[in-house]
This record gives structure tokens, C-alpha cells and sequence, in this order.
């Protein structure tokens, strides 16, 4: 089989190729990305010589250069997207165009040349804001709250859409906030590891008590390549981890494992839009593809918190692109 999977640079994408390599060693891996300032390819040094990978540097909202990678694939996966909430808030455009117009591209595109599957890899964000009780299933409204996560729920709608009207064989997956080695460090686990090894105070908004449910990024791969080869074309299967726990919980334990304490702390004004509580019940991809997360949330941030640790020249080669940029 020959993939195409877009945004394959980025943190979960880079993981997602890492993964299929492994448990796949006859499949062909096109990774299709544009390297924006989240798309680093040296995520991939690892495997760059491998027979079976190869990499395309395009960008999903340019048609031709997608019309071309697609003709020669049989699977599409979309990691591809703008996804820091903060930088929606500043600019939704660019969210808007690479979320929705890019993935229309796609959907064109896999229309047009038969793909056998195409999985839409989207976020438990285009569900909104839960209170203190219950759950994200499937079937859950969409209600998001800021630019990204509805940008996400549109393109969502999209590929829908092209499941319904020309019954291109598509998929959803949702997942909960991923955690793991190679994630860009504006979002909230490595961000605050490269702020402490700095020596400087870590920026937690609000009262700190927004809960998430975190996953481990290689057992979300895990679930993406369940749902690619098991999942029922034109649905949707929730991906979570059960391990709800607060902003000022994760700030906690990466303190405790960096030998700091509270005084570390700066509590910063709240967002806008900043959803209270996500949480996601994956009974529907646990009961019928019989995926569910190999690791405990304690094992697996003790492997991330080690990974950042031992590789803090990744994290400085990452601040230094972006000092450069500005």
C-alpha cells in the first residue's frame, strides 16, 4: 500500500510515519508537508534513508502539487493544519485557508482519482466546552469555540459531505490533547520544559483548572492506523486517552520532575474562548475496532518529560528557527 500523509513534519504526523514504517515494512510513505514554522523535517532524520519514505515539500492548499501526489497513492491521511488556538485568535485566515481550503483540495482530489481511503485526522476541539460531568461521544453537536476548532468542524463538514454526496470512502477520527518527543514547544508540555530550562517561570492562564484528557501520540498512531484499516467508511471514531487531568496538574508534575516547586509559577490572564473541560469517551473505537491506549498516563509523561530532557539541542534548534524568523 502507498500513503500519502500530509503534514507528516509535524509533531503527530512525524510520529504517525515513525509508526507505520515500524509496523508496516511493506508499505510506501509519502510525506507531504510545507514545513511551516510548526514542520520540522529533521523530526525525521531517523528514517529520511529509508526505501519506503519519501518526502514532498507542498503545501495542501496548492491543487496541482496535490492533484500530482494523490494520482500515485491509494490512501490519504490529513495531519495537515494550522492547530495553535492562540495564533487563531491573532490571524483566523490563514486557519481558514490551510483547515478548510486545503483539505477541500484533498477531498477533490481523492474524488478524482479513486483513493481507496481518506482519513481526516481532527480534534475533540470542534465539540466545544463540556461541564463537570459527561462525555464527547460521536454524536455530540459540533459547538466550537474559537477560530481553529471551528475551522477544524468545517473541514469536518466537508469530508462528510463527500462521503454523503459522492461517497468518496472517508473517515474521521477525533482525538484528545496529545503529549509525546517531537511536539513543537509553543503548546503547554514542552513549551513549559523549555521555559524552565531556561531558568524562567512558566505562564499558566487563568486559575489553571481547564482539564484536558491527554493521550500518548504513539498510541493515538496506534488508533489512526486501527481506524485506517478497520474503521467503517464514513464515520466518525472518538480517540481518547482517560486521563483527565487539569492545566496546574501537568504544571505540577513537570515541576516535581525538573526539581522545581510552585514558586515557578506565573499565573497569566485567561484566553479568549478558553474551553472549560474535554473529555472523550472512545467506547465506540475500544467496542468495535478493539483499540485502546497501551500506556498509563504516569508512564507516558515520564517518557516525554525524559525525551525533552535529553534532547534540549532539538528544543534549542527549534527557538533558534524561530528567533531567525522574526
Amino acid at each position: 500500500m502507498k500513503i500519502l500523509v500530509t503534514g507528516g513534519a509535524g509533531f503527530i504526523g512525524s510520529c504517525f510515519i515513525r509508526h507505520m514504517l515500524k509496523s508496516h515494512p511493506d508499505y510506501k510513505i509519502i510525506n507531504f508537508d510545507c514545513l511551516t514554522y510548526a514542520g520540522n523535517i529533521e523530526n525525521l532524520d531517523d528514517i529520511k534513508n529509508s526505501p519506503n519514505y519519501s518526502f514532498i515539500k507542498a503545501d495542501i492548499c496548492d491543487k496541482k502539487a496535490v492533484d500530482r501526489a494523490v494520482s500515485e497513492v491509494d490512501c490519504v491521511i490529513n495531519f495537515a493544519a494550522e492547530s495553535h488556538v492562540d495564533r487563531s485568535i491573532l490571524n483566523p485566515e490563514i486557519f481558514i485557508e490551510t483547515n478548510i481550503k486545503g483539505t477541500l483540495n484533498l477531498l477533490d482530489c481523492a474524488k478524482k482519482h479513486g483513493i481507496q481511503r481518506y482519513l481526516q485526522v481532527s480534534t475533540d476541539e470542534v465539540y466545544g466546552t463540556l461541564g463537570k460531568d459527561g462525555y464527547f461521544t460521536e454524536n455530540t453537536p459540533l459547538a466550537p469555540n474559537s477560530p481553529y476548532s471551528a475551522s477544524k468542524a468545517g473541514a469536518d463538514m466537508l469530508v462528510r459531505s463527500y462521503f454523503e454526496t459522492y461517497k468518496t470512502p472517508v473517515l474521521i477520527t477525533r482525538c484528545s490533547n496529545n503529549y509525546g518527543p517531537y511536539q513543537y514547544p509553543e503548546k503547554l508540555i514542552p513549551f513549559f520544559i523549555s521555559k524552565l530550562l531556561k531558568g524562567e517561570k512558566v505562564p499558566l492562564y487563568g486559575d489553571g483548572l481547564n482539564i484536558r484528557d491527554w493521550l500518548y501520540v504513539y498510541d493515538h498512531c496506534r488508533a489512526i492506523d486501527t481506524v485506517l484499516h478497520k474503521g467503517r467508511e464514513g464515520e466518525v471514531y472518538n480517540i481518547g486517552g482517560h486521563n483527565e487531568k487539569s492545566n496546574f496538574e501537568i504544571t505540577k508534575i513537570i515541576l516535581k520532575e525538573m526539581g522545581r516547586d510552585e514558586s515557578s509559577i506565573e499565573y497569566v490572564k485567561d484566553r479568549l474562548g478558553h474551553d472549560r473541560r474535554y473529555a472523550i469517551d472512545n467506547t465506540k473505537i475500544t467496542t468495535e475496532l478493539g483499540w485502546e491506549p497501551s500506556l498509563t498516563f504516569e508512564e507516558g509523561i515520564k517518557l516525554t518529560i525524559n525525551w525533552y530532557l535529553n534532547n534540549i539541542e532539538w528544543i534549542k534548534s527549534i527557538e533558534n528557527k524561530k528567533a531567525a524568523a522574526l
